[in-house]
């Protein structure tokens, strides 16, 4: 090839890698920057004894504490519950220690977590509440039903990150080490996130979201908007990192918990295929808890695919039986 000639493909080649540079770094910064504006409202900061808190409510009625997992914060929580406060159900929902506005205290475990729990309560003067803890939220929601019992009404576990006995299957499919690997890097930074969800976005599914991306592709188109949200609105990123690594942690040696210390009313529901086996540790909780109902799915993922609306409905059904509504007091 002619010296000219090559210098003409190289410079169409370099010119159409910055054209391609300039488009992924508008597309990155537009949608960065409304995920930051999405979680820039909607939310207070209330002081307490625990700390400041970052906390959201919505709807009216019996009040129900919503805590988030793993990558959210008080918007993950509020998509969840959306359906509880149109039907009746005062929503509080907290951004847990090193998500979002609430900072990562010294002490953070999930012991000092239902503190906190109570804390914010406390701020709100809500006596008495039913309480969902959902993915790694199980863990603090446990251990507030433990530590304030009688500030309990009722306990929701869903897909419950939680203690499995040494003899429990193993998840359904196993994410390779160099997955595990781009995982934890990822997920320390918004572009990379971004990227690996752009660029694959059924692998984030799978890795991340634990759930099949194949049960995502023949799933309702409400279910598919769903997983899409929960995905998308893990970003931004860098103001849950902190929490997201914290948990990590604890998540990677779990104690067993004094579950029969637990006596408000709890419903457990997990599905058979949650990529993080939570199905397994959703049956051991209520077989320890004496007053516990579990609902399994053979199928789902961490997402419930396909039973999302009927968990939804069981949880209604489940938080208005008789005498599991608190005391509604939001307001000094």
């Amino acid at each position: 090839m002619p010296l000219a000639r090559a210098s003409k493909v190289m410079v169409v080649v370099l010119g159409a890698l910055v054209i391609a540079l300039v488009v992924v770094a508008y597309l990155y910064q537009r949608d960065i920057q409304q995920a930051r504006a999405r979680i820039a409202s909607g939310s207070e900061i209330v002081h307490t004894p625990c700390g400041p808190i970052e906390y959201a409510v919505a709807g009216e009625g019996v009040p129900a504490l919503v805590v988030h997992g793993a990558g959210g914060g008080f918007d993950q929580g509020l998509d969840f519950a959306g359906p509880l406060a149109r039907r009746g159900f005062r929503i509080i929902a907290m951004s847990r220690f090193g998500y979002l506005r609430t900072p990562l205290p010294a002490e953070a475990g999930p012991a000092a977590q239902a503190d906190a729990h109570a804390c914010l309560l406390d701020a709100l003067r809500v006596p008495r509440v039913a309480v969902v803890g959902i993915s790694a939220g199980a863990l603090s929601a446990q251990q507030f039903a433990i530590r304030h019992a009688r500030r309990t009404t009722a306990l929701v576990l869903v897909v419950p990150a939680a203690y499995r006995p040494p003899n429990a299957a193993a998840p359904v499919y196993a994410v390779s080490p160099t997955m595990e690997f781009v995982r934890d890097t990822v997920l320390r930074f918004d572009f990379l996130f971004w990227a690996w969800m752009r660029l694959a976005p059924d692998s984030v599914t799978r890795v991340v979201l634990g759930t099949d991306p194949a049960l995502v592709a023949s799933a309702s188109a409400e279910d598919q908007a769903n997983v899409t949200m929960v995905r998308e609105h893990i970003l931004p990123l860098s103001p849950r990192r902190a929490g997201l690594l914290h948990e990590a942690r604890i998540i990677a040696s779990l104690d067993r918990y004094p579950l029969e210390r637990i006596s408000a009313p709890t419903l457990a529901i997990s599905a058979q295929d949650d990529g993080y086996g939570t199905y397994e540790a959703a049956r051991y909780a209520v077989a320890q808890i004496p007053r516990a109902r579990f609902i399994g799915y053979p199928s789902g993922g961490h997402l419930l695919v396909g039973h999302s609306q009927e968990a939804m409905d069981e949880i209604v059904r489940f938080l208005n039986e008789p005498g599991r509504q608190g005391v509604e007091s939001l307001k000094p």
